[in-house]
Parts: structure tokens; C-alpha cells; sequence
């Protein structure tokens, strides 16, 4: 029989290129992504697929304990891939509660539904939960996060993201459930919302707009290319050991200005712009609160036990995403002008 899998979230920036992923490499699956559609979520990330008999989309939200039961005792789900999540820490130190509700409340809503839909038979059952660095909190100038690094969250977006691990983790070792986390760095990529840092900055850039700038800019990230990332997720989901933490980096280092300089660099270069013209743009702000200094993945456990490394380095990354993005002019003018509502209300009576 096909296995039936849930994933969360994956309208998202990072779900839909799992969902897409699972779709299409996995022909004894049934794929059901249940998204809530806020800003960040857009159908228009997966209209390649959306005809495909063994793909189906479920508005709702995980928020809403009453409708995750109902879901899980009707469709009795085999694997369960959590992405959904509120993760912007801008937003978080504006709305803190917002984020408490779908990253803690959404989450235990979840795990109770699926300790009541496998009543303890989890043989070939799995929850896999996918978390951030964020909750690790901020490094010095060396060291690395790894699986064994003590949580220490900065922000109401970071602490949302522990609790909801702590969470999982204390499912498993009260119920038994079959759990796996993983923790990330930053991501880029294509199908991105523009209110992150990359897929703002090409958007600005091409529309002449400030580029703006926390501090003095020397925040550090590990980057991570989002089909990467995908790529770790379902090896994880397929091979991972039950009860483990995985960290999935892209042992790639960015101070942010330094990256921000290399976009324009390629900028100017797409777009027929002399040399220099994009830097111009670079507008320093006020810093923001409790801004961790720097965050940095070691990937070392994912790549000894289950062979995964990056597939990219970051300066062919980052061409081949701004490559899709002044490809993709129509999807991101509609995210940015909030066009693409009136899809969802066309092709799913939404």
C-alpha cells in the first residue's frame, strides 16, 4: 500500500521544495500538505505538481487541535515532515504571541494527534520535526553549533522554536513516539518570500531601492542552498536513527555585508549595471534587539552517518538564485503586491 505522508508548511519556502521533492521521487507515496496560507505560504511554489494524482493540498491550521485530529484519524498518516512554522524574528519581536501559538501550541497539537492516531503501533511511523540554529543561540568569533551544544534562544522566534523542540523530544521519551529533529542554518534559494535577507535585496536592487543594512553589518551566517536542504531532509526522513538530532549546514560562512557585496557584484553584472552602481544602495539602520552575532553549523554528524554534504558552493548558489529570480519577475511582483490571492481564490475556491 502507498505510504500516506503529512507535511506541514509546505506551501512555504522550504516545504514546497520538500513536498516537490517527495512528489516526484517517491511514486508509492501519497504527499498531503497541509498549509495555513498565510503571507508566506503560496500555492503558485507548486503549480508544477498540483494536478499530480498522488499530491494533495489541505488548507488549515495546525493552530486548531480539532481539525488536526479530524485529519489524522481520516487519513491515518504513516509520516509526518513539520516544517509550518512563524519564522521571521522581526515579526516575532513585533507579535511574540503569533509565533507562540503556530511554533509551540501548532506543534503540540500535532504530536497529540499522531500519539492518538498510532496508538503506540509506530513500527514504520515517523515525526520528524525540522527546527533552526536559532535555538542555540549566538557564537563567538569561533566554534561551531553541534548536536550537543546547550539551547540558549535570543529571540521570541528562536525560544518558540526550542520550546516546540523540547517538546517533540519530551514526546519521545514519555509516549515513545518515533521522533528525529533537525536544526538548519539560513536558506536561500528559489520560491523565497521576500522579506528575507537575499530575495529582499535582489528585489531592491533591480527596483533601485534601499538596501538596508542592521549595525555595522558584520552579523555572521552559515548559508545553506535550499534544495540542499531538502535534499538532507529526506535522506534524514528515510535514514535517519529514531530519537536523533541532525544539524544540516552549509559549511559556508557569511559575514552579512560581505555577502550583501557579492549580491550586488552579480546584480550589476545581470543587469547591465557598471561595476559599484548596486553598493550604492547599501543603507546602514538602527541594529535590531537582542541581534545574535553570529550562527554557524556543524554538519559533521549528517555527512559521517548518513553521507550527505552540500551539493553547491555558495557563489554558484547564489548565481542560480538570482538567476530565478529575474526569471521569475511575475511570481515575485505578485508576492510583493499580494497578487497572488486571487489564485488561490481561482483555482481552489479558497
Amino acid at each position: 500500500m502507498a505510504k500516506k505522508i503529512l507535511i506541514t508548511g509546505g506551501a512555504g519556502f522550504i516545504g514546497s521544495h520538500v513536498v516537490r521533492r517527495m512528489v516526484n521521487n517517491y511514486p508509492d507515496y501519497i504527499i498531503y500538505n497541509l498549509d495555513k496560507l498565510t503571507y508566506a505560504g503560496n500555492l503558485e511554489n507548486l503549480r508544477d505538481i498540483e494536478d499530480n494524482e498522488r499530491y494533495n493540498f489541505v488548507l488549515g491550521d495546525i493552530v486548531d487541535a480539532g481539525f488536526i485530529n479530524e485529519l489524522f484519524a481520516k487519513h491515518s498518516f504513516d509520516g509526518v515532515i513539520h516544517l509550518a512554522a512563524e519564522s521571521h524574528v522581526d515579526r516575532s519581536i513585533t507579535n511574540p504571541l503569533e509565533f507562540i501559538m503556530t511554533n509551540v501550541v501548532g506543534t503540540v497539537n500535532l504530536l497529540n494527534a499522531a500519539k492518538e492516531a498510532w496508538k503506540e503501533q509506530y513500527g514504520g511511523k515517523l515525526f520528524y520535526h525540522v527546527s533552526t540554529d536559532e535555538v542555540y543561540g549566538s557564537l563567538g568569533e569561533e566554534g561551531l553549533f553541534q548536536e550537543t551544544t546547550p539551547y540558549d534562544p535570543r529571540s521570541p522566534y528562536s525560544a518558540s522554536k526550542a520550546s516546540s523542540d523540547h517538546f517533540v523530544r519530551a514526546y519521545e521519551n514519555t509516549y515513545g513516539l518515533p521522533i528525529i529533529v533537525s536544526n538548519c542554518s539560513n536558506n536561500y534559494g528559489s520560491y523565497q518570500f521576500p522579506e528575507k535577507l537575499i530575495p529582499l535585496f535582489i528585489h531592491n536592487i533591480r527596483n533601485n531601492k534601499p538596501l538596508p543594512v542592521y549595525g555595522d553589518g558584520k552579523y555572521t551566517r552559515d548559508w545553506l542552498w535550499v534544495e540542499d536542504h531538502a535534499a538532507a531532509i529526506d535522506l534524514i526522513f528515510h535514514k535517519g536513527k529514531n530519537g536523533e538530532t541532525y544539524n544540516i549546514g552549509g559549511f559556508n560562512e557569511w559575514q552579512n555585508i560581505d555577502l550583501i557585496r557579492v549580491l550586488c557584484t552579480v546584480m550589476d553584472k545581470k543587469l547591465n549595471r557598471a561595476p559599484g552602481t548596486s553598493e550604492q544602495l547599501i543603507t546602514y539602520i538602527k541594529d535590531r534587539p537582542g541581534h545574535d552575532k553570529r550562527y554557524a553549523i556543524d554538519a559533521t554528524k549528517l555527512n559521517q552517518e548518513l553521507g550527505w554534504k552540500p551539493s553547491l558552493q555558495f557563489e554558484e548558489g547564489l548565481e542560480k538564485t538570482v538567476d530565478w529570480y529575474l526569471n521569475n519577475e511575475e511570481w515575485l511582483n505578485h508576492v510583493t503586491s499580494g497578487a497572488y490571492k486571487n489564485y488561490y481564490s481561482k483555482q481552489y475556491q479558497i
